[in-house]
Protein backbone atom coordinates (compact mmCIF):
# COMPACT_ATOMS: atom_id res chain seq x y z
CA UNK A 1 0.00 0.00 0.00
CA UNK A 2 3.14 2.40 0.85
CA UNK A 3 4.72 1.83 -2.60
CA UNK A 4 0.63 2.85 -4.18
CA UNK A 5 0.84 5.74 -2.74
CA UNK A 6 4.31 6.90 -3.10
CA UNK A 7 3.70 6.30 -7.35
CA UNK A 8 0.59 7.90 -7.19
CA UNK A 9 2.24 10.77 -5.36
CA UNK A 10 5.04 10.88 -8.08
CA UNK A 11 2.20 10.62 -10.54
CA UNK A 12 0.58 13.50 -9.56
CA UNK A 13 3.74 15.36 -8.73
CA UNK A 14 4.83 15.07 -12.80
CA UNK A 15 1.63 16.37 -13.72
CA UNK A 16 1.23 18.99 -11.82
CA UNK A 17 4.66 20.23 -13.03
CA UNK A 18 3.87 19.41 -16.62
CA UNK A 19 0.58 21.99 -15.86
CA UNK A 20 2.87 24.34 -14.37
CA UNK A 21 5.17 24.25 -17.25
CA UNK A 22 3.94 26.72 -19.69
CA UNK A 23 5.02 28.72 -22.76
CA UNK A 24 6.05 31.33 -23.79
CA UNK A 25 3.07 31.59 -26.53
CA UNK A 26 0.87 30.89 -23.33
CA UNK A 27 2.63 33.46 -20.99
CA UNK A 28 1.81 36.20 -23.84
CA UNK A 29 -1.43 35.86 -24.66
CA UNK A 30 -0.58 34.07 -27.78
CA UNK A 31 1.75 36.91 -28.79
CA UNK A 32 4.86 35.60 -29.39
CA UNK A 33 7.42 32.89 -29.73
CA UNK A 34 10.07 31.60 -27.79
CA UNK A 35 13.88 32.11 -29.23
CA UNK A 36 15.95 28.93 -29.22
CA UNK A 37 17.01 28.47 -26.08
CA UNK A 38 14.30 29.18 -24.85
CA UNK A 39 12.87 26.34 -26.54
CA UNK A 40 15.71 23.94 -25.86
CA UNK A 41 15.65 24.91 -22.50
CA UNK A 42 12.06 24.10 -22.45
CA UNK A 43 12.38 21.12 -23.35
CA UNK A 44 14.84 19.54 -21.53
CA UNK A 45 12.61 20.92 -18.57
CA UNK A 46 9.59 18.37 -20.42
CA UNK A 47 12.13 15.61 -20.36
CA UNK A 48 13.25 15.91 -16.86
CA UNK A 49 9.24 15.74 -15.08
CA UNK A 50 8.45 12.90 -17.61
CA UNK A 51 8.62 9.26 -18.41
CA UNK A 52 6.81 10.03 -21.78
CA UNK A 53 9.47 12.33 -22.99
CA UNK A 54 13.08 11.73 -24.38
CA UNK A 55 15.05 14.64 -25.90
CA UNK A 56 18.08 13.01 -28.27
CA UNK A 57 20.91 14.82 -29.02
CA UNK A 58 21.19 14.44 -32.95
CA UNK A 59 23.27 15.96 -35.59
CA UNK A 60 25.38 19.10 -36.10
CA UNK A 61 24.18 21.51 -38.22
CA UNK A 62 25.32 24.69 -39.87
CA UNK A 63 24.81 27.08 -36.78
CA UNK A 64 27.05 25.10 -34.25
CA UNK A 65 24.30 23.57 -32.61
CA UNK A 66 22.53 20.04 -32.70
CA UNK A 67 19.12 19.14 -34.09
CA UNK A 68 17.63 17.97 -31.03
CA UNK A 69 14.93 15.11 -32.21
CA UNK A 70 12.32 14.61 -28.92
CA UNK A 71 10.25 10.92 -28.94
CA UNK A 72 6.87 10.88 -26.97
CA UNK A 73 5.23 7.65 -26.29
CA UNK A 74 3.33 6.16 -23.42
CA UNK A 75 5.79 3.69 -22.34
CA UNK A 76 8.81 5.93 -22.89
CA UNK A 77 10.68 3.43 -25.60
CA UNK A 78 12.91 5.73 -27.26
CA UNK A 79 14.77 2.79 -28.95
CA UNK A 80 13.40 2.80 -32.62
CA UNK A 81 14.47 -1.00 -33.73
CA UNK A 82 12.12 -1.66 -30.39
CA UNK A 83 9.03 0.67 -31.34
CA UNK A 84 9.42 -1.31 -34.93
CA UNK A 85 9.48 -4.84 -33.04
CA UNK A 86 6.22 -3.70 -31.11
CA UNK A 87 4.40 -2.74 -33.97
CA UNK A 88 4.37 0.95 -33.34
CA UNK A 89 3.50 3.62 -35.87
CA UNK A 90 5.77 6.88 -35.94
CA UNK A 91 5.11 9.82 -37.12
CA UNK A 92 7.65 12.32 -37.32
CA UNK A 93 7.14 16.07 -37.10
CA UNK A 94 9.20 18.33 -38.46
CA UNK A 95 8.88 22.73 -37.34
CA UNK A 96 10.97 25.89 -37.71
CA UNK A 97 12.35 24.67 -41.17
CA UNK A 98 11.52 28.42 -41.71
CA UNK A 99 11.40 29.95 -38.50
CA UNK A 100 9.68 32.73 -39.52
CA UNK A 101 6.58 30.32 -39.36
CA UNK A 102 6.71 28.98 -36.04
CA UNK A 103 3.40 27.81 -35.35
CA UNK A 104 4.25 23.94 -35.45
CA UNK A 105 7.19 24.94 -32.99
CA UNK A 106 4.70 25.96 -30.52
CA UNK A 107 1.76 23.81 -31.56
CA UNK A 108 4.15 20.63 -30.52
CA UNK A 109 5.19 22.45 -27.61
CA UNK A 110 1.32 22.44 -26.04
CA UNK A 111 0.49 19.24 -27.45
CA UNK A 112 3.25 16.87 -25.64
CA UNK A 113 2.98 19.24 -22.56
CA UNK A 114 -0.59 18.11 -22.49
CA UNK A 115 0.10 14.27 -23.23
CA UNK A 116 2.20 14.57 -20.18
CA UNK A 117 -0.16 16.64 -18.23
CA UNK A 118 -2.72 13.69 -18.74
CA UNK A 119 -5.06 16.26 -21.35
CA UNK A 120 -4.16 14.56 -24.45
CA UNK A 121 -3.79 10.90 -24.05
CA UNK A 122 -1.37 9.89 -26.88
CA UNK A 123 -2.15 5.95 -28.22
CA UNK A 124 -0.41 3.24 -27.33
CA UNK A 125 0.47 2.26 -30.33
CA UNK A 126 1.72 5.35 -31.45
CA UNK A 127 5.49 7.50 -31.33
CA UNK A 128 5.81 10.79 -31.87
CA UNK A 129 9.35 12.20 -32.74
CA UNK A 130 9.25 15.75 -32.75
CA UNK A 131 12.10 18.11 -34.28
CA UNK A 132 11.74 21.19 -32.18
CA UNK A 133 13.52 23.54 -34.22
CA UNK A 134 15.17 22.44 -37.33
CA UNK A 135 16.55 25.90 -39.04
CA UNK A 136 18.06 26.74 -35.72
CA UNK A 137 20.40 28.93 -38.04
CA UNK A 138 17.84 30.92 -38.89
CA UNK A 139 16.07 30.75 -35.81
CA UNK A 140 18.57 32.35 -34.02
CA UNK A 141 18.42 34.93 -36.57
CA UNK A 142 15.34 36.83 -35.09
CA UNK A 143 13.35 39.85 -36.10
CA UNK A 144 10.00 41.34 -35.96
CA UNK A 145 10.66 42.95 -39.49
CA UNK A 146 10.67 39.42 -41.18
CA UNK A 147 7.57 38.34 -43.25
CA UNK A 148 5.93 42.17 -43.52
CA UNK A 149 2.66 40.26 -44.29
CA UNK A 150 2.23 37.81 -41.78
CA UNK A 151 0.22 38.36 -38.29
CA UNK A 152 2.28 37.49 -36.01
CA UNK A 153 3.93 36.50 -33.45
CA UNK A 154 6.00 39.78 -32.66
CA UNK A 155 9.04 38.32 -33.54
CA UNK A 156 10.29 35.63 -35.05
CA UNK A 157 13.60 33.72 -37.14
CA UNK A 158 15.02 33.92 -40.17
CA UNK A 159 13.78 31.86 -43.53
CA UNK A 160 17.65 31.34 -44.46
CA UNK A 161 19.65 29.02 -42.64
CA UNK A 162 23.25 29.76 -41.27
CA UNK A 163 24.73 29.28 -44.95
CA UNK A 164 21.34 31.59 -46.33
CA UNK A 165 19.78 28.11 -47.80
CA UNK A 166 16.16 27.79 -48.00
CA UNK A 167 16.31 24.52 -45.93
CA UNK A 168 12.95 22.93 -47.85
CA UNK A 169 15.12 23.18 -51.23
CA UNK A 170 18.00 20.67 -49.44
CA UNK A 171 17.01 17.62 -49.16
CA UNK A 172 18.51 15.69 -52.53
CA UNK A 173 21.74 18.37 -53.11
CA UNK A 174 22.25 18.47 -48.78
CA UNK A 175 24.91 21.54 -48.98
CA UNK A 176 23.57 22.15 -45.54
CA UNK A 177 24.82 20.34 -41.76
CA UNK A 178 21.07 20.85 -41.21
CA UNK A 179 19.91 18.06 -44.56
CA UNK A 180 22.29 15.80 -43.53
CA UNK A 181 21.45 15.47 -39.76
CA UNK A 182 17.98 15.45 -40.81
CA UNK A 183 18.48 12.68 -43.54
CA UNK A 184 20.04 10.48 -40.04
CA UNK A 185 16.67 11.59 -38.82
CA UNK A 186 14.84 10.21 -41.26
CA UNK A 187 16.62 7.23 -41.54
CA UNK A 188 16.47 6.53 -38.23
CA UNK A 189 12.82 6.90 -37.60
CA UNK A 190 11.72 5.66 -40.83
CA UNK A 191 8.43 7.47 -40.36
CA UNK A 192 5.04 6.08 -41.29
CA UNK A 193 3.73 9.51 -41.24
CA UNK A 194 5.84 13.11 -42.02
CA UNK A 195 4.39 16.01 -40.70
CA UNK A 196 6.86 18.88 -41.90
CA UNK A 197 4.66 22.45 -40.49
CA UNK A 198 4.39 26.00 -42.38
CA UNK A 199 2.52 29.03 -42.84
CA UNK A 200 1.48 30.06 -46.11
CA UNK A 201 1.71 33.41 -47.91
CA UNK A 202 -0.76 33.87 -51.29
CA UNK A 203 -4.61 34.68 -51.59
CA UNK A 204 -6.88 35.72 -48.88
CA UNK A 205 -9.70 33.60 -48.05
CA UNK A 206 -11.37 32.25 -44.85
CA UNK A 207 -9.44 28.95 -44.21
CA UNK A 208 -7.22 28.92 -41.40
CA UNK A 209 -5.45 25.63 -42.16
CA UNK A 210 -4.74 24.51 -45.93
CA UNK A 211 -2.43 20.71 -45.90
CA UNK A 212 -0.31 19.94 -48.77
CA UNK A 213 -0.31 16.25 -49.02
CA UNK A 214 2.24 14.09 -51.18
CA UNK A 215 1.07 14.26 -54.79
CA UNK A 216 -1.14 10.72 -54.98
CA UNK A 217 -0.29 9.97 -58.47
CA UNK A 218 3.75 9.87 -57.84
CA UNK A 219 3.25 8.18 -54.93
CA UNK A 220 1.51 5.62 -57.07
CA UNK A 221 -0.05 2.45 -56.11
CA UNK A 222 -1.79 1.08 -53.35
CA UNK A 223 -0.35 3.93 -51.74
CA UNK A 224 -1.09 6.82 -54.11
CA UNK A 225 -5.20 5.51 -53.91
CA UNK A 226 -4.83 5.61 -49.91
CA UNK A 227 -3.50 8.53 -49.49
CA UNK A 228 -5.94 10.67 -51.39
CA UNK A 229 -9.41 8.56 -51.13
CA UNK A 230 -8.33 7.55 -47.00
CA UNK A 231 -5.58 9.04 -45.48
CA UNK A 232 -6.65 12.88 -47.05
CA UNK A 233 -10.36 12.56 -46.67
CA UNK A 234 -10.03 11.37 -43.11
CA UNK A 235 -8.10 14.45 -42.05
CA UNK A 236 -10.84 16.75 -43.64
CA UNK A 237 -13.52 15.00 -41.29
CA UNK A 238 -11.69 15.15 -38.06
CA UNK A 239 -10.86 18.75 -39.00
CA UNK A 240 -14.15 19.45 -39.32
CA UNK A 241 -14.94 17.82 -35.89
CA UNK A 242 -12.15 20.50 -34.40
CA UNK A 243 -13.77 23.49 -35.92
CA UNK A 244 -11.71 23.50 -38.81
CA UNK A 245 -12.75 23.93 -42.49
CA UNK A 246 -9.61 22.33 -44.26
CA UNK A 247 -8.56 22.87 -47.89
CA UNK A 248 -5.73 21.77 -50.20
CA UNK A 249 -3.16 24.08 -50.10
CA UNK A 250 -3.86 27.52 -52.39
CA UNK A 251 -1.45 26.98 -54.87
CA UNK A 252 -2.29 30.44 -56.71
CA UNK A 253 0.09 33.36 -57.06
CA UNK A 254 -1.03 36.78 -58.86
CA UNK A 255 -4.45 34.96 -59.84
CA UNK A 256 -7.61 34.92 -57.45
CA UNK A 257 -8.20 31.29 -56.59
CA UNK A 258 -12.03 30.80 -57.04
CA UNK A 259 -11.32 29.61 -60.83
CA UNK A 260 -9.35 26.62 -58.55
CA UNK A 261 -5.27 25.69 -59.14
CA UNK A 262 -3.56 23.01 -59.88
CA UNK A 263 -1.99 21.00 -56.80
CA UNK A 264 1.44 22.08 -55.83
CA UNK A 265 4.16 19.51 -57.41
CA UNK A 266 6.48 18.44 -54.35
CA UNK A 267 9.69 17.43 -56.02
CA UNK A 268 12.29 15.81 -54.06
CA UNK A 269 13.93 18.94 -53.61
CA UNK A 270 11.20 19.44 -50.87
CA UNK A 271 10.21 17.91 -47.64
CA UNK A 272 6.89 15.88 -48.64
CA UNK A 273 8.91 14.63 -51.88
CA UNK A 274 11.99 13.55 -50.65
CA UNK A 275 9.80 11.72 -47.83
CA UNK A 276 7.73 10.07 -50.76
CA UNK A 277 10.66 8.92 -51.82
CA UNK A 278 10.64 5.90 -48.84
CA UNK A 279 7.26 5.23 -49.00
CA UNK A 280 5.81 7.57 -46.12
CA UNK A 281 2.75 9.37 -45.93
CA UNK A 282 4.10 13.04 -45.51
CA UNK A 283 1.66 16.12 -45.30
CA UNK A 284 2.63 19.71 -45.56
CA UNK A 285 0.52 21.86 -43.23
CA UNK A 286 0.38 24.99 -44.13
CA UNK A 287 -1.67 27.96 -41.98
CA UNK A 288 -2.78 31.01 -43.47
CA UNK A 289 -0.05 33.99 -42.86
CA UNK A 290 -3.64 36.50 -42.37
CA UNK A 291 -5.08 34.89 -39.46
CA UNK A 292 -3.98 35.78 -35.88
CA UNK A 293 -1.66 33.53 -34.44
CA UNK A 294 -3.36 32.05 -31.54
CA UNK A 295 -6.17 30.29 -34.73
CA UNK A 296 -2.95 29.35 -36.59
CA UNK A 297 -1.35 27.47 -33.58
CA UNK A 298 -4.53 26.28 -32.22
CA UNK A 299 -5.46 24.77 -35.89
CA UNK A 300 -1.85 23.13 -36.19
CA UNK A 301 -2.05 21.71 -32.76
CA UNK A 302 -5.46 20.47 -34.26
CA UNK A 303 -4.38 18.41 -37.54
CA UNK A 304 -1.32 17.17 -35.78
CA UNK A 305 -4.04 15.51 -33.34
CA UNK A 306 -5.88 14.43 -36.58
CA UNK A 307 -2.56 12.66 -37.86
CA UNK A 308 -2.51 11.03 -34.68
CA UNK A 309 -6.47 9.80 -34.34
CA UNK A 310 -6.48 8.51 -38.22
CA UNK A 311 -3.11 6.68 -37.67
CA UNK A 312 -4.03 5.02 -34.37
CA UNK A 313 -7.08 3.67 -36.09
CA UNK A 314 -5.81 2.50 -39.31
CA UNK A 315 -2.41 1.40 -37.83
CA UNK A 316 -2.19 -1.63 -39.49
CA UNK A 317 -3.73 -0.97 -42.72
CA UNK A 318 -0.77 1.77 -42.90
CA UNK A 319 2.01 -0.36 -42.09
CA UNK A 320 0.56 -3.08 -44.69
CA UNK A 321 0.57 -0.52 -47.22
CA UNK A 322 4.34 0.36 -46.54
CA UNK A 323 5.65 -2.96 -46.22
CA UNK A 324 4.27 -4.33 -49.23
CA UNK A 325 5.30 -0.62 -51.14
CA UNK A 326 8.76 -1.60 -50.18
CA UNK A 327 8.52 -5.03 -51.56
CA UNK A 328 7.17 -3.85 -54.63
CA UNK A 329 9.80 -1.35 -55.28
CA UNK A 330 12.67 -4.00 -54.87
CA UNK A 331 10.89 -5.76 -57.80
CA UNK A 332 9.45 -2.75 -60.13
CA UNK A 333 10.94 -2.71 -63.69
CA UNK A 334 10.72 0.26 -64.55
CA UNK A 335 10.26 4.04 -62.88
CA UNK A 336 9.00 7.66 -63.72
CA UNK A 337 11.01 10.07 -63.39
CA UNK A 338 9.66 13.18 -64.81
CA UNK A 339 5.59 14.04 -64.63
CA UNK A 340 3.44 16.29 -66.59
CA UNK A 341 0.12 18.03 -64.99
CA UNK A 342 -3.23 16.74 -66.80
CA UNK A 343 -5.62 19.14 -66.39
CA UNK A 344 -8.37 16.14 -67.66
CA UNK A 345 -8.59 15.46 -63.93
CA UNK A 346 -9.87 17.67 -60.96
CA UNK A 347 -11.47 16.78 -57.84
CA UNK A 348 -13.88 19.19 -56.38
CA UNK A 349 -13.58 21.03 -52.93
CA UNK A 350 -15.90 23.83 -51.03
CA UNK A 351 -13.58 27.25 -51.21
CA UNK A 352 -14.26 30.28 -49.12
CA UNK A 353 -13.24 32.86 -50.34
CA UNK A 354 -13.44 37.02 -50.41
CA UNK A 355 -14.48 38.43 -53.48
CA UNK A 356 -11.05 40.09 -54.91
CA UNK A 357 -11.28 43.61 -56.82
CA UNK A 358 -9.06 45.57 -58.43
CA UNK A 359 -8.11 49.74 -57.06
CA UNK A 360 -5.87 52.73 -57.72
CA UNK A 361 -2.83 51.86 -56.07
CA UNK A 362 -1.62 54.63 -53.50
CA UNK A 363 1.80 53.48 -55.09
CA UNK A 364 1.55 53.87 -58.71
CA UNK A 365 -1.62 54.74 -58.95
CA UNK A 366 -2.10 51.76 -61.47
CA UNK A 367 -4.94 48.99 -60.22
CA UNK A 368 -3.81 46.58 -57.68
CA UNK A 369 -5.66 43.57 -56.33
CA UNK A 370 -7.15 43.62 -53.32
CA UNK A 371 -9.45 41.40 -51.25
CA UNK A 372 -12.36 42.33 -50.22
CA UNK A 373 -13.67 40.82 -46.61
CA UNK A 374 -16.78 42.06 -46.03
CA UNK A 375 -17.52 40.07 -49.23
CA UNK A 376 -16.94 36.62 -48.03
CA UNK A 377 -18.40 33.50 -50.44
CA UNK A 378 -18.50 30.20 -50.41
CA UNK A 379 -17.62 28.13 -54.12
CA UNK A 380 -16.72 24.88 -55.26
CA UNK A 381 -13.83 24.93 -57.34
CA UNK A 382 -11.93 22.66 -59.21
CA UNK A 383 -8.26 21.13 -57.95
CA UNK A 384 -6.29 19.76 -60.30
CA UNK A 385 -4.61 16.93 -58.76
CA UNK A 386 -2.70 14.27 -61.50
CA UNK A 387 0.52 14.11 -62.50
CA UNK A 388 1.23 11.65 -65.57
CA UNK A 389 4.62 9.65 -65.83
CA UNK A 390 6.24 12.21 -68.75
CA UNK A 391 9.34 9.85 -68.52
CA UNK A 392 9.50 6.64 -67.52
CA UNK A 393 12.81 4.72 -67.63
CA UNK A 394 13.53 0.71 -66.98
CA UNK A 395 15.85 0.30 -64.04
CA UNK A 396 19.03 -1.34 -64.57
CA UNK A 397 20.43 -4.54 -62.59
CA UNK A 398 22.43 -2.33 -60.92
CA UNK A 399 24.55 1.43 -61.51
CA UNK A 400 28.15 1.26 -60.96
CA UNK A 401 30.17 4.79 -59.72
CA UNK A 402 33.89 5.49 -59.91
CA UNK A 403 34.87 6.42 -56.78
CA UNK A 404 36.45 10.07 -57.80
CA UNK A 405 33.00 11.43 -57.58
CA UNK A 406 32.94 10.91 -53.78
CA UNK A 407 30.57 13.71 -52.96
CA UNK A 408 27.66 11.22 -54.53
CA UNK A 409 28.94 8.29 -52.71
CA UNK A 410 28.83 9.89 -48.99
CA UNK A 411 25.34 11.22 -50.00
CA UNK A 412 24.19 7.60 -51.04
CA UNK A 413 25.86 6.09 -47.35
CA UNK A 414 24.02 8.79 -45.74
CA UNK A 415 20.56 7.61 -47.20
CA UNK A 416 21.72 4.18 -45.96
CA UNK A 417 21.58 2.74 -49.67
CA UNK A 418 23.40 -0.58 -49.89
CA UNK A 419 26.09 -0.98 -51.73
CA UNK A 420 29.81 -2.64 -52.50
CA UNK A 421 33.05 -1.32 -53.60
CA UNK A 422 34.73 -3.79 -56.36
CA UNK A 423 37.32 -5.95 -54.74
CA UNK A 424 39.66 -5.80 -57.98
CA UNK A 425 39.93 -4.30 -60.74
CA UNK A 426 37.19 -4.90 -63.31
CA UNK A 427 35.73 -4.95 -67.08
CA UNK A 428 32.08 -5.01 -67.04
CA UNK A 429 29.99 -4.32 -70.25
CA UNK A 430 28.13 -1.22 -69.44
CA UNK A 431 24.97 1.08 -70.98
CA UNK A 432 26.59 4.28 -70.83
CA UNK A 433 25.07 7.81 -71.48
CA UNK A 434 25.75 10.63 -73.08
CA UNK A 435 25.02 14.23 -72.83
CA UNK A 436 23.62 15.59 -75.96
CA UNK A 437 22.05 18.76 -74.68
CA UNK A 438 20.69 20.33 -71.47
CA UNK A 439 19.60 23.38 -70.46
CA UNK A 440 20.72 25.51 -67.17
CA UNK A 441 19.62 28.69 -65.18
CA UNK A 442 20.96 31.64 -65.72
CA UNK A 443 21.11 32.58 -62.16
CA UNK A 444 22.03 30.92 -59.21
CA UNK A 445 19.73 28.96 -57.05
CA UNK A 446 20.20 27.84 -53.92
CA UNK A 447 24.06 28.08 -54.74
CA UNK A 448 23.45 25.82 -58.19
CA UNK A 449 22.59 26.18 -61.61
CA UNK A 450 19.71 23.77 -62.03
CA UNK A 451 20.37 21.66 -65.45
CA UNK A 452 17.19 20.25 -66.89
CA UNK A 453 15.37 19.88 -70.23
CA UNK A 454 18.62 16.93 -70.58
CA UNK A 455 18.83 15.08 -73.65
CA UNK A 456 20.87 11.65 -73.35
CA UNK A 457 22.07 9.08 -76.33
CA UNK A 458 23.11 5.81 -75.07
CA UNK A 459 26.00 3.09 -76.13
CA UNK A 460 26.96 -0.63 -74.38
CA UNK A 461 30.77 0.00 -73.94
CA UNK A 462 33.25 -2.17 -72.18
CA UNK A 463 34.36 0.07 -69.29
CA UNK A 464 37.75 -1.07 -67.02
CA UNK A 465 36.54 0.01 -63.84
CA UNK A 466 38.97 -0.19 -60.73
CA UNK A 467 39.31 -1.73 -57.21
CA UNK A 468 37.15 0.49 -54.77
CA UNK A 469 34.83 1.84 -57.31
CA UNK A 470 30.63 1.26 -55.83
CA UNK A 471 28.35 -1.28 -57.17
CA UNK A 472 24.69 -0.44 -56.06
CA UNK A 473 22.68 -3.61 -56.58
CA UNK A 474 18.64 -2.86 -57.52
CA UNK A 475 17.03 -4.87 -55.38
CA UNK A 476 16.24 -2.77 -52.44
CA UNK A 477 13.76 -0.47 -50.71
CA UNK A 478 15.84 2.47 -51.88
CA UNK A 479 15.62 2.07 -55.50
CA UNK A 480 12.99 4.78 -56.06
CA UNK A 481 15.20 7.19 -54.53
CA UNK A 482 18.27 5.81 -57.02
CA UNK A 483 16.07 6.00 -60.11
CA UNK A 484 15.06 9.24 -59.11
CA UNK A 485 19.00 10.89 -57.93
CA UNK A 486 20.81 8.84 -60.26
CA UNK A 487 18.93 9.17 -64.02
CA UNK A 488 19.96 12.47 -65.16
CA UNK A 489 16.62 13.49 -66.71
CA UNK A 490 14.95 13.35 -62.93
CA UNK A 491 13.95 16.77 -62.09
CA UNK A 492 16.12 16.57 -58.95
CA UNK A 493 18.69 14.00 -59.70
CA UNK A 494 22.59 14.61 -59.00
CA UNK A 495 23.03 15.57 -62.31
CA UNK A 496 20.42 18.40 -62.48
CA UNK A 497 21.93 19.57 -59.24
CA UNK A 498 25.58 19.97 -60.61
CA UNK A 499 27.49 17.12 -58.96
CA UNK A 500 28.78 15.79 -62.55
CA UNK A 501 29.28 19.34 -63.81
CA UNK A 502 32.94 18.26 -64.78
CA UNK A 503 31.83 16.13 -67.30
CA UNK A 504 30.43 18.92 -69.37
CA UNK A 505 33.62 21.28 -69.76
CA UNK A 506 36.41 19.26 -72.51
CA UNK A 507 39.82 19.00 -70.32
CA UNK A 508 41.97 18.66 -73.81
CA UNK A 509 42.45 20.02 -76.77
CA UNK A 510 44.72 21.48 -79.66
CA UNK A 511 46.53 24.22 -81.46
CA UNK A 512 44.39 24.73 -84.46
CA UNK A 513 47.45 25.37 -86.33
CA UNK A 514 49.32 22.26 -85.39
CA UNK A 515 46.14 19.97 -85.85
CA UNK A 516 45.31 20.67 -89.35
CA UNK A 517 48.06 18.46 -90.66
CA UNK A 518 47.03 15.90 -88.56
CA UNK A 519 43.61 16.38 -89.19
CA UNK A 520 43.96 16.15 -92.75
CA UNK A 521 46.01 13.21 -92.93
CA UNK A 522 43.70 11.23 -90.73
CA UNK A 523 40.96 12.09 -92.70
CA UNK A 524 42.68 10.66 -96.05
CA UNK A 525 42.84 7.41 -93.95
CA UNK A 526 39.08 7.36 -92.68
CA UNK A 527 37.00 7.78 -95.97
CA UNK A 528 33.66 7.66 -93.57
CA UNK A 529 34.62 10.25 -91.26
CA UNK A 530 35.56 12.49 -94.58
CA UNK A 531 32.00 11.39 -96.15
CA UNK A 532 30.39 12.58 -93.30
CA UNK A 533 32.15 15.67 -92.46
CA UNK A 534 31.34 16.60 -96.73
CA UNK A 535 27.34 15.69 -96.07
CA UNK A 536 27.60 18.25 -92.63
CA UNK A 537 28.84 21.29 -95.04
CA UNK A 538 26.65 20.87 -97.49
CA UNK A 539 23.14 20.33 -94.81
CA UNK A 540 24.50 23.11 -92.62
CA UNK A 541 25.98 26.64 -94.38
CA UNK A 542 26.76 27.80 -90.92
CA UNK A 543 29.10 24.97 -90.68
CA UNK A 544 30.27 24.92 -94.29
CA UNK A 545 32.06 28.53 -93.55
CA UNK A 546 33.16 27.87 -89.82
CA UNK A 547 36.59 26.18 -90.37
CA UNK A 548 37.08 26.19 -86.64
CA UNK A 549 34.07 24.38 -86.33
CA UNK A 550 34.95 22.11 -89.34
CA UNK A 551 38.05 21.22 -87.45
CA UNK A 552 36.79 20.27 -84.13
CA UNK A 553 34.50 18.11 -86.13
CA UNK A 554 37.18 15.89 -87.46
CA UNK A 555 38.46 16.20 -83.82
CA UNK A 556 35.71 15.28 -82.07
CA UNK A 557 35.06 12.40 -84.45
CA UNK A 558 38.71 10.84 -83.81
CA UNK A 559 40.74 8.52 -81.45
CA UNK A 560 42.14 11.68 -79.87
CA UNK A 561 38.65 13.08 -78.17
CA UNK A 562 38.60 12.42 -74.38
CA UNK A 563 36.00 9.84 -74.09
CA UNK A 564 35.26 11.35 -70.52
CA UNK A 565 33.65 14.61 -72.15
CA UNK A 566 29.89 14.38 -71.77
CA UNK A 567 29.74 11.19 -70.80
CA UNK A 568 27.97 10.75 -67.57
CA UNK A 569 29.73 8.93 -65.34
CA UNK A 570 26.88 6.29 -63.70
CA UNK A 571 27.18 3.48 -65.36
CA UNK A 572 23.65 0.62 -66.01
CA UNK A 573 24.90 -2.89 -65.88
CA UNK A 574 22.21 -4.35 -67.78
CA UNK A 575 22.81 -7.95 -66.79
Amino acid sequence: MRHFFLIFFLLVSFIAGAQKLTTRFEQSNSTQTPDYFEIIDWWKKLDLQSGKIKMLTMGITDAGYPLHLVVVSNNGDYNFSNIRKNNKRIILINNGIHPGEPDGIDASMLLARDIVAGKYKIPDNIVLAIIPVYNIGGCLNRSANYRVDQNGPEEFGFRGNSQNLDLNRDFIKCDSRDARAFTEIFHLTDPDVFVDNHVSNGADYQHVMTLLTTQNSKLGGTMGEYISKEFEPALYSLMKTKGFDLIPYVNSFGDTPENGWPEYWDSPRYASGYAALWHTFSFVPESHMLKPYDQRVKATYALMQSFIEFTKKNSEQIKSIRNQTKKDIETANEFPVSWSLDRSLFKEVMYKGYEAGRKPSEISGLPRLFYDRNKPFEKKVKIYNHFAPKTIIKKPKAYVIPQGWWKVIELLKLNKVQMSQLKKDTIIEAEVYRIEDYKTTPRQYEMHHLNSDVKITTSMQTIRFLKGDWYIPMNQAANRFLMETLEPQAEDSYFAWNYFDAILGQKEGYSAYVFEDIAADYLKNNTELKVKLEQRKQSDTAFAGNARAQLNFVYQNSSWYEPAHMRYPVYRILK
